[in-house]
């Protein structure tokens, strides 16, 4: 797989707190060069980002982020404006306590809810692995699956913990024929990437393969 069959499966990302608009761009136009997937930033900069690219590149956000425990009608809200200012693609963050608790129905609806505002625009779900065990990742494969979501994400990058193989190959294994895999959070190098899409990841969320490819030191998500 080469380096350019690589890129068309990032999201390159940049989500940190101090993000400004001048950083926002760099990562835009990164992506138009480079030819990624997607842009993944915070919905603050949607609408302008999507102004700057004007269509050559998908723009991606983050709903519930990063800790997943706002309300259903917070995140409902959030996507339905996101979608309104430009974004293509929502990767919204599941409510964990819910998970721990069992309260299945109510993530399954609130999956649900948010695939109906995304109508035909991508809807990813993250799940954040680093906080569940493996009965609780088979279980979020299961209630991903049935709710209709597009993919399913492994991290957010900002707890304790980021894509493993070991995750991707266990989604791989449980999810349904129509849900995607992304991995995300710890990506370093094109060795990883190319081994989480053989593994059966779909998309890669990542800062650091474009800073490689640019020589630049490849620190962050």
């Amino acid at each position: 797989m080469s380096e350019e069959e690589i890129l068309e499966h990032v999201d390159h990302t940049l989500l940190l707190q101090t993000a400004t608009w001048e950083e926002i761009r760099q990562i835009c136009d990164d992506a138009m060069q480079y030819q990624t997937a997607s842009v993944c930033i915070p919905p603050s900069y949607v609408k302008q980002a999507s102004e700057y690219v004007q269509g050559s590149v998908s723009v991606c956000t983050v709903i519930g982020f990063p800790n997943g425990y706002m309300t259903t009608k917070v995140k409902e809200f959030e996507t339905r404006d996101a979608i309104a200012n430009g974004a293509s693609e929502i990767d919204m963050v599941i409510n964990v306590g819910w998970l721990k608790d069992k309260k299945y129905d109510l993530i399954t609806e609130e999956i649900r809810i948010l695939k109906a505002v995304c109508g035909d625009k991508i809807l990813k779900v993250i799940i954040e692995t680093c906080l569940l065990e493996e009965e609780e990742k088979i279980k979020m494969c299961e209630i991903v699956t049935e709710a209709g979501a597009d993919y399913i994400k492994t991290s957010t990058g900002f707890s304790s913990g980021g894509a493993t193989f070991e995750d991707v190959e266990l989604f791989a294994r449980h999810v349904g024929p129509q849900v995607k895999i992304k991995a995300a959070g710890g990506i370093t190098s094109m060795e990883d990437a190319r081994r989480f899409l053989e593994l059966g990841a779909d998309r890669l969320g990542t800062s650091r393969i474009i800073k490689l490819l640019k020589k630049e030191e490849a620190s962050g998500y």
